[in-house]
């Protein structure tokens, strides 16, 4: 596993710099599969099967529209990546009427409904849907997300091997570190959902992450111990070493800072085999 440490001094670029953004792009789409599962679909697709990267964060067009929460996205667009997204649990068309984001989840975590399990289930028949309508190439597919996003694509990776890659920024990685869940750390669901525990499933594959050191918001140790979890069963198992990890001294907490977007593209450039960035 490469573990990195960065010295303070940077720049950083946050939600709110990218809140002018429209709700979807002109260029965007928004689609349903065969089976009525909604999703995303930007900035437009391909004559032929091209690399896909699923991009989670919250309502599927409000993170498509938004240069922050694209992320790696934002940077791959133009070199034949096609983006795509869902609606998060308790997010966008998927919120009920008594219920609104990470507190939904606990809602539904309280009633031992297994919203992970569901929202993947949704991811991998939109990915059944563009392997079959050729929009994907099926040998490249990645999923990335930021913080709660982070905890779900993972998770998609987890319930779906075809995806290869993983990106991860200031990701979620145990639903008992924060605050909506205090007073359930101990629900089976919870502990089911820890990235951690979970970590074997991932040996192999590649992940690259970016947590800052002081993010008390989703707990920077949580996700580096997922990193070495993924980096010892991958040891283990003899399979070819491929975490990436990133921890960033960073003063302001849960945010990620500007340039690493870049770094995340550059990272999923190569294992995509797509051509160097001019």
């Amino acid at each position: 596993m490469k573990y990195i440490l960065l010295a303070l001094g940077m720049t950083f670029f946050t939600s709110a710099q990218a809140a002018d953004t429209p709700p979807l792009p002109a260029s965007g789409e928004s689609l349903t599969t065969a089976d009525g599962v909604r999703f995303a679909l930007w900035p437009k697709r391909l004559a032929e099967p091209a690399p896909l990267l699923f991009i989670l964060s919250g309502d599927q067009d409000e993170t498509l529209s938004s240069k922050y929460f694209r992320q790696a996205g934002q940077f791959l667009a133009n070199e034949g990546v096609v983006c795509v997204s869902v609606d998060l649990p308790c997010h966008g068309q998927d919120a009920r009427p008594d219920e609104k984001g990470l507190t939904g989840w606990r809602r539904r975590c309280d009633k031992g409904e297994d919203f992970v399990a569901e929202v993947t289930g949704r991811l991998s028949a939109v990915l059944d849907h563009l392997i079959k309508e050729d929009i994907a190439d099926p040998e490249r597919i990645a999923a990335s997300g930021t913080s709660r996003g982070g905890f779900i694509a993972t998770h998609f990776a987890i319930a779906d091997a075809r995806v290869k890659h993983v990106l991860a920024f200031a990701p979620l990685a145990d639903l008992a570190r924060i605050t909506e869940f205090k007073g359930a750390e101990d629900l089976p669901l919870v502990q089911k959902l820890s990235l951690e525990k979970n970590a074997s499933i991932l040996a192999g594959r590649s992940l690259w992450l970016v947590i800052g050191d002081r993010d008390d918001r989703v707990s920077t140790e949580s996700v580096v111990r997922f990193a070495r979890a993924v980096t010892q069963t991958t040891l283990e198992t003899k399979s070819p070493a491929a975490v990436d990890l990133h921890v960033i001294a960073e003063p302001r907490g849960h945010t990620v800072p500007a340039g690493y977007a870049e770094l995340g593209a550059a990272w999923l450039r190569k294992k995509f085999d797509l051509p160097a960035s001019k």
